[in-house]
Order: structure tokens, then sequence, then C-alpha cells
């Protein structure tokens, strides 16, 4: 009976996420356009797709907290991990970090989306997972973002796992960069943006969004034939972090 009851509200909640998202895009999109015009006036579109981020989530009802084991250095550039659970991911990393400005790398079918599509793929470093070449060209792609002092962000399972999955197996690009560029890797953990906003349809609402930022993996400690056990080190971590946290 009360599920019954939930079911409208869901949907009316689903709605105005993408009303919310279609609406702010909208808005901000005059200004999105300008920032992306030059190469490097990248940290200004950064700048305000954080403030697109911050629109959408306090929109929903959401409000956040962020954990730090250890502080980012001015002028450093990392790779940034976390686990992928939810459309929100997106906007809940660009709320965690704030003055590194990075670029995700994400696969392509993304773009496709009207609207936010035209931005993510004049920001973003697109992937085919299923070209060989398309793999080859991320890192050519994100050393050039590098050399231009900006960080990078993968989701390391590569799309969203099934609900079911605590925590899916990862995909080595993003440790494979770490080590190739000597770059940091920054470990997250978001604990609660599968219950804000789920893909199941009926599901979701208002509440806290949690995010840990563990203690960075120095490349210096691996090299390119220790890649699984960053990647196993890092997949650890999260998950003890996700089945210790109510």
């Amino acid at each position: 009976m009360m599920k019954l009851i939930c079911y409208p509200l869901w949907v009316i909640y689903r709605v105005w996420f993408y009303v919310l998202v279609g609406l702010c895009t909208f808005i901000l999109s005059p200004f999105l356009v300008v920032s992306i015009l030059k190469v490097s006036w990248y940290p200004y579109f950064f700048r305000l797709a954080r403030l697109w981020s911050k629109c959408i989530l306090i929109g929903m009802g959401w409000h956040w907290q962020i954990t730090w084991e250890q502080s980012l250095e001015k002028g450093q550039s990392y790779v940034f991990v976390a686990n992928h659970t939810s459309m929100t991911d997106i906007m809940f990393m660009f709320i965690a970090i704030k003055h590194h400005p990075f670029v995700f790398v994400g696969k392509k079918e993304l773009a496709r989306i009207p609207l936010f599509g035209f931005f993510y793929k004049r920001t973003s470093i697109l992937v085919d997972r299923s070209n060989i070449q398309s793999r080859k060209e991320v890192f050519r792609a994100a050393q050039e973002r590098i050399q231009r002092g900006l960080s990078i962000c993968i989701f390391p399972e590569g799309g969203v796992p099934d609900e079911s999955i605590v925590l899916d197996r990862f995909k080595v690009g993003a440790f494979k960069l770490s080590v190739e560029h000597q770059l940091p890797l920054v470990p997250m953990t978001f604990f609660d943006n599968k219950k804000r906003f789920s893909y199941t349809f009926f599901s979701g609402g208002p509440g806290q969004m949690r995010a840990k930022v563990h203690r960075f993996l120095n490349p210096e400690r691996y090299n390119l034939d220790g890649l699984k056990q960053m990647s196993d080190t890092t997949h650890n971590l999260i998950l003890t972090a996700l089945q210790e946290t109510p």
C-alpha cells in the first residue's frame, strides 16, 4: 500500500530531475558555449560545471558531506577514480573537487544526450571501449590535458553495473594513466548516490550524499607490470569502505 502511494511521487521526482538538468543546462548554455571556445578557457568551463552541478543537487533536495584523508596540492595534476552507481556521479564529482579542474574519460554514447551531449563531447575524452584504436587515442588525448595542467577523472568500472553488484571489477586504464604520467591516484568512495538516484525508476529521494577521499596511491611504487596490483589495491579500498559504512 505504501509503495502504491509512493509511485506517483517517484514519477514526479524523476521527471523533475530531467527537467532540472535541462533547465540548468539551457540557462547556463550561453556562458558554457563561450567557455569552450578556447582550449585555455577550460578552467572557466569547470567553474560553470560546478555551478551547474550545485544547482541540480540542491534542486533535488540533496546535501553533501565529503571527508578527506589527504589534501590535494596546488598545481599538481591527479587521476581521480570513484565507484559508479548513478547519473549523479558526474555532478557529485564536480562538487567534490574544487580547485583542480579535471576532464572526464567516458563512453562516447553519452554524447548522444540532447544538449548535455553537446558540451560533454567537447570537454571530455570520449572512448569506444569496443575499439582498440579509440582506447589508444585516450592516452594521447589525456597527455594533452595533463600538459595543460589539468587532471583526469575516470570511473574504472567502465560503466554503471547492475544494482545488485556492490563494486564491479576495474579496468586498468586509469591506473595506466597514473603510472605512465606519474600522477598520484586519488581513490574516492561515493556512498549514497545509488540510494538517492539509481537507474531503477521507482526509487530515490532527497537526503545526504556522502563521499570519502582516501589516501592517494603513489605511482612511483608501481610500474606497468604492477597495474593489476594498483587496481586491486584501489578496488579493495573502495569496497571495504562501502561494506563498512551504513
